[in-house]
């Protein structure tokens, strides 16, 4: 390993790819070798701990807040309207001549503390989601966030799932981030050391594959490609090995036997699946050419 504390980011540009599969998949190979912290950064849908089969007994579960919304004085209010009438995001409205704020569609930008004359709206913080956290069966720590429903601030959690692992020693961080290129994504791709964006062969998802490698490229990290379910459109996956040329780094089958492991809680490593030996060659792949 070129350095001690690396950090390999496991993103895709679409959802559903198999990114999951193999962040865990890769986190239980590599913990045989190094010291690693694994974290979910998926923080709108985190399932790192299903395919880890670690769902129960959590170690450590903590609220956290990285956002603030309005609370108004109605005392101080004198229903003037002018926080509903500058609300970008149509998040107050008038109702029997007060100001009812919505807390889901409420941004927390601060507008209306600013334009209320009678200074009777103040922003207070909130708790926007939860870092769960424990040591797994395979000996490293699980570090998961997740962002609670109708909140803001994706990209802020995964930033404290991140400074949590800081906590831990470590040799290799495996990030499981975010589908797409919104903030938890770029969120999980600052300070990273290498990305290992997962595909598959169909158009949206080799179109999401380009969109999300802007972002990677913006960064300026190096990067493979795993193509999953290759064999569902061979003509499509040797389309993606050509255009990704020295980038390719491997492939999974499609097996429905996955989605049997899955259901049962059964890690690919812990399987007998074709599935297995072929992330086990990404693995060595991963070794072999030195990239971790």
């Amino acid at each position: 390993m070129k350095n001690k504390k690396f950090k390999l980011v496991i993103s895709s540009g679409k959802g559903g790819v198999g990114k999951s599969m193999l962040a865990s998949s890769l986190a239980i190979l590599f913990a045989r070798m190094h010291k690693l912290v694994a974290l979910d950064c998926d923080v709108d849908a985190p399932n790192l701990a299903i395919w880890l089969s670690e769902v129960q007994r959590w170690d450590k579960i903590k609220n956290i807040s990285v956002s603030e919304k309005p609370v108004i004085d109605y005392k101080k209010c004198n229903s003037c309207g002018l926080c509903a009438k500058y609300c970008q995001f149509g998040a107050i409205k008038m109702i029997k001549k007060k100001p009812i704020v919505n807390p889901f569609t409420c941004e927390g930008c601060g507008a209306c503390e600013i334009f209320c004359p009678q200074k009777a709206i103040e922003l207070k913080p909130v708790k926007s989601g939860k870092i769960k956290i424990k040591k797994t069966k395979y000996g490293f720590p699980l570090i998961s966030g997740q962002l609670f429903p109708g909140e803001v601030g994706s990209g802020k959690i995964v930033s404290e799932v991140k400074r949590e692992a800081d906590q831990y020693e470590y040799e290799i961080i495996i990030i499981d981030s975010s589908p797409g290129t919104g903030c938890p994504v770029i969120a999980s791709l600052q300070d990273a050391n290498f990305v290992v964006l997962v595909t598959e062969p169909t158009p949206s998802a080799f179109t999401d594959l380009k969109r999300v490698l802007e972002v990677v490229n913006y960064f300026q990290l190096p990067y493979r490609v795993v193509i999953n379910k290759w064999d569902l459109d061979k003509g499509l996956s040797q389309k993606i090995k050509k255009w990704a040329e020295k980038r390719f780094l491997g492939q999974i089958s499609y097996d429905q036997q996955i989605f049997q492991a899955i259901s049962k809680l059964r890690p690919i490593m812990e399987t007998k699946l074709k599935a297995k030996k072929e992330i086990k060659n990404i693995f060595n792949n991963l070794v072999r050419e030195n990239l971790v």
